[in-house]
């Protein structure tokens, strides 16, 4: 910890053993992930903020490694390495170093991070209570006594749009889009409204590939007018993503009545019950009302007071379904000390050979001990 005063090191250590305590107490096993990890997971899958600040450098391989910016991969590729079966159950918990390059709002390039993950748990939402809880009896512990918390449910995101009749693309692109609001108002913009619209040609590009002239004028265009490829793009790939321009033309766009539906869900905030009511209100599909029953089932199991808003996701892309996180006023605002939530499909993407459900949770010690008196 370079920089710090004797005391202040003094106070880091004990909240981060106050921390610890909570978590071990409650049957998690301390484990010690590795500090260098494979770079893509991160860069993949973790969303665009640490994505930017990650450091990322060459082996002597010429493999992609990083210095890890977040604890709940590594913990999960800890567990691939180290559990009897990828789907045994397991609790474990953790404290270290992560690292990112400092912006304006995180100034230090190295903090602690100690948090848990549940991993193969078979009641979803008590687990996820059960992690909420253990977040919130963890802050109280390091000295924190008022505080907020906001949740969400990117299930119930998810659930909305698989009860759409929609071409699975737009499925897929709605859902990696809930991160990116500007993104995601064009996205529905363009398949909403006026199906005239959407059959008109926006593109002699798009025209050609509608045409069925696929990958060889791309390759062709591309030597033509003397484009290299960015971004590492394949001419596969650039090909597929006109395929989708030219096929979304003579699609059935979604309704006036279908895109509002999409917006008031978004607009839906409250406490858990008036956000329950708001869901049964919409009235809109099988899937989501079995997402709402475990929303409800979920709410009964919480203690304390949360705050629901349905756009609320957190900025890390693995997510799948509950997300929280606790926040407490600080002299220059709003402190997130805490955040956590479900990330099912994480394992299988790293190599789990079947998806393992998962949910866990982050503590930032430095965070807590910033806002001590």
């Amino acid at each position: 910890m370079p920089g710090k005063s004797a005391a202040a090191r003094q106070s880091l250590a004990r909240i981060e053993t106050a921390i610890l305590g909570v978590f071990s107490a409650a049957g998690f096993e301390q484990i010690a992930p590795d500090i260098l990890q494979p770079a893509d997971i991160f860069l993949e899958r973790s969303g665009e903020d640490i994505r930017n600040r990650t450091y990322v450098f060459a082996d002597p391989s010429g493999a992609e490694m990083c210095l890890r910016p977040d604890l709940t991969v590594p913990a999960c590729r800890y567990h691939l390495s180290h559990a009897a079966s990828a789907q045994a159950e397991a609790r474990y918990c953790y404290s270290g170093p992560v690292f990112r390059f400092a912006d304006e709002t995180n100034g230090a390039n190295e903090t602690v991070q100690t948090g848990v993950e549940w991993l193969g748990g078979g009641d979803a939402e008590r687990a996820e209570a059960e992690v909420l809880r253990l977040a919130c009896a963890s802050v109280e512990a390091a000295g924190l006594t008022h505080y907020r918390v906001l949740t969400g449910d990117l299930g119930l995101f998810r659930a909305l749009i698989d009860d759409f009749e929609i071409p699975e693309r737009w499925r897929r692109r709605l859902k990696h889009h809930f991160w990116r609001p500007q993104a995601f108002r064009d996205l529905l913009a363009s398949i909403s409204g006026d199906a005239i619209r959407l059959r008109t040609s926006i593109s002699a590009h798009v025209d050609a590939i509608a045409a069925g002239e696929g990958a060889g004028f791309v390759t062709r265009k591309l030597a033509d007018e003397g484009h290299a490829l960015q971004g590492g793009r394949t001419v596969e790939e650039i090909t597929a993503r006109l395929m989708e321009k030219a096929a979304d033309r003579s699609e059935r766009p979604l309704s006036r009545a279908e895109a509002q539906r999409i917006q008031d869900y978004l607009a839906i905030a409250g406490s858990p019950a008036e956000a329950a009511a708001a869901f049964t209100a919409l009235d809109h599909g099988k899937r989501f009302a079995a997402a709402t029953e475990r929303f409800v089932r979920r709410a009964e199991l919480l203690t304390g007071a949360q705050h629901f808003a349905a756009i609320f996701g957190r900025s890390l892309e693995y997510y799948t379904g509950f997300v929280f996180q606790i926040e407490a006023d600080g002299p220059e605002g709003p402190v997130q000390v805490a955040g956590g939530g479900r990330y099912d499909d994480l394992l299988s993407d790293i190599g789990a050979p079947l998806p393992v459900p998962a949910v866990g949770c982050a503590v930032f010690p430095e965070r807590i001990a910033g806002l001590s008196p």
